[in-house]
């Protein structure tokens, strides 16, 4: 899952980066820099969450999974969801996994462009790059404020024929998100949207330093192999020239 979504999480935030450069100026000079971020990497991370979110569900089941093995298989979880779900159970949950993807990767490449900005010569071991630094505060900024959409959307991942036999075993029904909200509110106050919070962002947070350094790490190679390239093009051209 995290192959797939971060080669195309990536790819589409480049595309869609490159086409707002594309606008006429008018247009283009009239869009900040930030809003230019936010809207490329919402754009992204709704295309790469919406492609890759049945794995996302099976994720979530398997790990909420006991000893007692809901799904004994890949190939038997999908067989038993198409059969008892339909197709629409390997999409449960998806509104909320957009809703919270939308605004969490705009608040995540907005921030981290300008922490990135901010910490570039800033060096830390042992990554040595503030790559690192600004992928941690962009991830606990967007993490935290769109935690409660984050936790909704693993509730109702869970819902289906087969709640019961996961390892809570009275895991509530949810009639979408806004009402998942509102009942978690009600039961458990303010402090129930945050439940898990803290074990997210320990996840989380040296995720995207990592990530974020392999990516800038991984585009400056690719770069640098480009640009050789094509000065030993151009040295190849000027001895052709200089044979003749």
């Amino acid at each position: 899952m995290y192959v797939c979504y971060g080669g195309m999480q990536f790819v589409a935030y480049r595309g869609f980066t490159q086409l707002q450069h594309q606008l006429p100026s008018a247009v283009k000079d009239r869009i900040p820099n930030s809003a230019e971020s936010f809207i490329s990497g919402a754009a992204a991370g709704a295309v790469a969450t919406t492609a890759t979110y049945p794995l996302d569900l099976l994720r979530t089941r398997f790990a909420a999974q006991g000893t007692e093995r809901v799904y004994p298989s890949l190939r038997s979880a999908f067989r038993t969801i198409s059969r008892d779900e339909g197709a629409r159970g390997y999409f449960r949950g998806l509104s909320a996994a957009v809703g919270s993807i939308v605004p969490y990767m705009g608040l995540f490449f907005t921030s981290y462009e300008f922490f990135h900005t901010h910490f570039a010569a800033l060096q830390l071991l042992p990554l040595s790059s503030g790559d690192a630094a600004a992928g941690v505060m962009a991830s606990v900024l967007a993490k935290t404020a769109t935690f409660p959409l984050d936790l909704v959307r693993k509730r109702l991942q869970v819902q289906g024929p087969m709640r019961t036999r996961y390892v809570h075993t009275n895991i509530p029904v949810y009639a979408g998100v806004w009402r998942g909200l509102y009942a978690i509110w009600r039961k458990e106050g303010l402090r129930g949207w945050y439940r898990g919070l803290t074990v997210s962002l320990i996840k989380a947070a040296p995720a995207s330093a990592i990530t974020m350094y392999v990516y800038e790490r991984t585009l400056h190679g690719l770069m640098a192999t480009s640009k050789e390239d094509n000065l030993w093009e151009c040295y190849d051209a000027y001895s052709d020239y200089d044979d003749d």
